[in-house]
């Protein structure tokens, strides 16, 4: 039986860090004033939490 790929923490990062950086992407090319700063944050919280979301999800 093959491992869940969800325990890599490599993986989970890497998940985080992908949408992290498109919302950036998207901030910094279509957004401005206040708008880019939010979804700057939104950026950042997606880097932090999601990997947490997604350690929970392979232990369940």
């Amino acid at each position: 039986m093959s491992q869940n790929p969800l325990a890599n923490p490599a993986i989970r990062y890497g998940i985080g860090a992908s949408g992290a950086l498109v919302i950036a992407v998207v901030a910094y090319l279509f957004l401005d004033g206040t708008t880019q700063l939010v979804a700057y944050a939104v950026a950042v919280l997606d880097l932090l939490v999601t990997p947490q979301i997604l350690k929970r999800a392979a232990t369940a």
